[in-house]
C-alpha cells in the first residue's frame, strides 16, 4: 500500500543535539515511550573539542559523537527541547550541545488505515 504524505509548513521544528558516544538511541527510546515521538534520527561523527588540550589533538585521538535530530510539531518543541536537554545530560560538562530551529517544509508520512486482519 501507498505511503500517504501531508505537507506540514510552518508546523515542524527540528531539535538538533551533538552528544557524546553511546546518548542518543536512549534518548530516542524515552521519546517514543514518554512521548510517542518517533521521528527521530541517529548519525555518527567524531573530532575534537575546543577544550581539548594541543597535546591530545590528532587524528587517533579524535573523540566519537552522536548526532540526534528530533522533529516535533511547533507547538510542542519548547516542551520536547527541555526533556532531551534533561535527558541527555546536556547540562554536565561535556555533555554535548543543541539548538532547535523553525523548518521551512516538511512532510509527514502517515500510513494508511489498514483492515483487521482474521
Amino acid at each position: 500500500l501507498p505511503i500517504l504524505m501531508k505537507t506540514l509548513a510552518d508546523k515542524q521544528k527540528l531539535i538538533f543535539c551533538v552528544l557524546p558516544k553511546g546518548v542518543a538511541l536512549g534518548v530516542a527510546r524515552q521519546l517514543k515511550e514518554k512521548h510517542a515521538i518517533m521521528t527521530t534520527n541517529i548519525n555518527n561523527a567524531r573530532g575534537v573539542g575546543k577544550l581539548t588540550p594541543l597535546s591530545y589533538r590528532g587524528l587517533a585521538d579524535q573523540s566519537e559523537k552522536e548526532i540526534l535530530s528530533v522533529t516535533v510539531a511547533a507547538d510542542r518543541a519548547e516542551e520536547i527541547f527541555e526533556f532531551i536537554y534533561h535527558q541527555a545530560n546536556i547540562n554536565r560538562p561535556h555533555g554535548g550541545i543543541m539548538f532547535m530551529h523553525k523548518l521551512i517544509k516538511s512532510t509527514a508520512y502517515v500510513l494508511p488505515a489498514m483492515p483487521d486482519e482474521k
